[in-house]
């Protein structure tokens, strides 16, 4: 009976497994902001809200602050965070490395838009994610944005999900990288999009910052070979660790 439910939630599009909270992605990130005592997320990119949403089902209590460029998924997220009160949604608007006001090129599944032209080999990998039309959007830094969201006492995790245009929002980031216990970045494998920072030398660059690699969330997968091309990498600072008397394990 097990096998004909699954092979015809399969034909459906569904898999049928049991639900393990220790295996849970969520639950592990939960355990991972938790043990870093992070009371503040700042969700950079953060679409309609999904980010957001999931961390509360899971549980996390703390303060949200999302910040999204594109006009339709601005719009949705609004809508999704009204009525939580510890959830801001900032103005609209991009995040890189200065003030300023650029062109954002919108994909047709939302969320593959970015500052950066696309490559290529992310449209092979997933046609759906051709960009349909352009939208100006101002740009701020995370340091001018920390006056205004974040006070000295907040322990803070950032992640920043901005197709390619993530070491741009790191380097606007400067100071408040010093203060910030961790990290989340979706990182390409290989090149998807026009001069992006690839897994390998991004991860380089948070190791010499004294930001340590937690845990890897697989992400897009090429639809015809099979390949994994991004990854969720998630980065706490070496000496938050050390503070909270923890070796790692």
């Amino acid at each position: 009976m097990k096998r004909f439910v699954r092979k015809t939630l399969r034909k459906l599009g569904w898999e049928l497994t049991r639900f393990r909270p220790e295996l849970s992605q969520w639950a592990q990130i939960i355990r991972m902001i938790s043990t870093h005592q992070v009371d503040t997320v700042l969700d950079v990119g953060a679409n309609t809200g999904q980010f957001a949403r999931n961390l509360r089902e899971a549980g996390f209590a703390g303060r949200i602050i999302s910040i999204e460029p594109t006009a339709e998924a601005y719009s949705q997220l609004c809508r999704v965070a009204r009525g939580d009160s510890k959830w801001t949604v900032a103005e609209r608007m991009a995040v890189g490395d200065r003030v300023g006001q650029m062109e954002i090129h919108v994909s047709g599944n939302s969320v593959s838009s970015s500052l950066l032209p696309m490559l290529a080999s992310h449209l092979e990998a997933d046609p759906d994610s051709g960009f349909v039309a352009t939208e100006a959007v101002p740009v701020a830094t995370l340091d001018s944005l920390t006056p205004r969201f974040l006070t000295d006492g907040n322990s803070i995790f950032v992640k920043i999900d901005v197709q390619g245009y993530e070491m741009k929002v790191l380097e606007g980031a400067q100071k408040m990288l010093g203060r910030t216990a961790g990290l989340q970045l979706e990182l390409s494998l290989l090149p998807l999009y026009e001069g992006e920072t690839l897994f390998q030398p991004m991860t380089e660059y948070l190791h010499a910052m004294d930001f340590e690699l937690w845990g890897l969330i697989p992400g897009l997968v090429g639809k015809k070979s099979g390949r994994l091309l991004q990854v969720d990498a998630i980065f706490f600072k070496r000496r938050s660790v050390d503070d909270h008397g923890l070796d790692g394990f």
